[in-house]
């Protein structure tokens, strides 16, 4: 029986646990630092984000805010990638660990997508992209082809960026954005076409 450790009993895990059933997970735990906390998508939260060192299993870490990710990310040995069957993703496409790929998103040929990525549902990731580590890409947003994502940079829902552009790491696209030239400064950015909310 296989079993995985959860980082993390939000809405997120809810999603974490459904994909984690899909890839034949049949005991499955929660962590979370927030004692209140009982059960996640029916499942018992066992404990508190340090004991995960304790607890036998696979782990993976459903956390959203990228910095905290990546922090948890690195003090584990061989996180698992999980991937959604209904997913769509070419055969050349590299994916790092600990990275979510969840239902109905779509990776084209020769992107690369690094450790602790969230590419949420219904997104599209075309050719010969980077997204680099602790990205996300949220529900419904699409990235053109040679598109370079840097590090814990936030695509929020329904935004798009079209082909040949690099955005600089820890930035945050708003939803439904519209990104057409690169982005040299991390901030945050909104409107079609983006512009950069003030300082």
């Amino acid at each position: 029986m296989k079993r995985l450790v959860i980082i993390g009993a939000s809405g997120h895990g809810k999603v974490i646990a459904d994909i984690a059933e899909k890839n034949g997970y049949s005991d499955i735990v929660f962590l979370d630092d927030n004692g209140d906390i009982k059960e996640c998508a029916g499942y018992p939260v066992i404990g508190k984000t340090v004991d995960a060192f304790q607890i036998n299993g696979d782990k993976f870490v459903a956390i959203g805010n990228s910095q905290v990710r990546e922090r948890i990310l690195k003090k584990i040995a061989n996180p698992v990638t999980l991937i959604h069957p209904n997913a769509v993703i070419s055969r050349r496409v590299e994916i790092g660990d600990g990275t979510v790929i969840m239902a109905g998103a779509i990776i084209n040929s020769d992107t690369r997508i690094g450790n602790g990525v969230i590419i949420n549902t219904g997104s599209s990731v075309d050719h010969d992209c980077e997204i680099d580590d602790y990205c996300h890409i949220s529900v419904g947003a699409h990235i053109a082809g040679t598109v370079v994502i840097n590090k814990n940079t936030w695509i929020g829902a329904g935004a798009t960026v079209i082909n040949n552009v690099n955005i600089c790491n820890n930035c945050m696209i708003g939803a439904g954005a519209l990104v057409l030239d690169d982005i040299k400064e991390r901030g945050t950015y909104v409107g079609v076409p983006v512009k950069r909310l003030d300082k």
